[in-house]
């Protein structure tokens, strides 16, 4: 499901018996750049960030018969907000779609934003020391950022990172509990019973993540979430 939101306004043709009625109206193209940018208002409202049209790759004005008319502008689903995005731009006179238009825009995103405060190999685990909060544009950073320290603390970097450079999701990692062919203990539990068993890793995993680990009573392969250091659940 596209994000979508919806800007209307209207223009009166005002007739008098010595004027014909218009039959036709000009959208400028200021008011188009207000649709959009009013679209990523709303899409990034309460997230705590700045956001700005940095570029929207539509030029000229509309042509539309005369009426009333309401704009539509959708978005791709997982687009967040900011950065490049090819926006969906629907205009409707009298609740009939007239135009559906595809207009690359780029926002620019300014956030409090965890960077390196000296570089970082690869391997390292984060400390408190190794981050500072700055705010930053987060619109052509890789992967998810991080907002706070405590975010990032104790995870692992996967590949180097410079000085002053934002951390993402495709910089560092967490931490592995379970690694691949370790021995496990298999939970299963409800509120009035509890199942253990042992079993074998199949892959690496940290906490939370979803890892295939093989029941060595009954030899058989079955996903489990890892929960801490040799243990991980199954549901029940």
């Amino acid at each position: 499901m596209r994000s979508v939101a919806l800007i209307t306004f209207f223009v009166l043709a005002v007739g008098t018996a010595a004027f014909a009625v218009p039959t036709t109206q000009t959208i400028p193209n200021a008011r188009v750049k207000e649709a959009i940018t009013e679209f990523v208002r709303q899409k990034t409202d309460g997230l705590g960030m700045e956001t700005a049209l940095r570029r929207v790759g539509f030029q000229g004005d509309l042509k539309l018969p005369a009426g009333e008319v309401g704009f539509e502008v959708a978005a791709p689903n997982r687009w967040e907000g900011w950065g490049k995005a090819n926006l969906a731009l629907i205009v409707r006179v009298n609740d009939r779609v007239e135009r559906n238009i595809s207009i690359p825009v780029e926002v620019e995103a300014l956030a409090d934003t965890v960077v390196a405060s000296h570089p970082l190999a690869r391997g390292d685990i984060i400390t408190s020391d190794d981050v500072t909060v700055q705010k930053r544009d987060i619109s052509s950073v890789n992967g998810r950022v991080y907002r706070s320290i405590d975010e990032v603390v104790g995870k692992r970097v996967k590949n180097a990172v410079r000085a002053n450079t934002p951390l993402s999701g495709a910089s560092i990692e967490k931490m592995p509990l379970v690694k691949s062919g370790q021995l496990v203990t298999i939970i299963a539990e409800s509120p009035s019973l509890r199942l253990t068993a042992t079993g074998k890793a199949r892959g690496n995993g940290a906490e939370g993540d979803i890892i295939r680990v093989l029941n060595m009573g009954s030899l058989k392969e079955i996903p489990a979430r890892v929960i801490d250091v040799g243990t991980v659940q199954v549901d029940f």
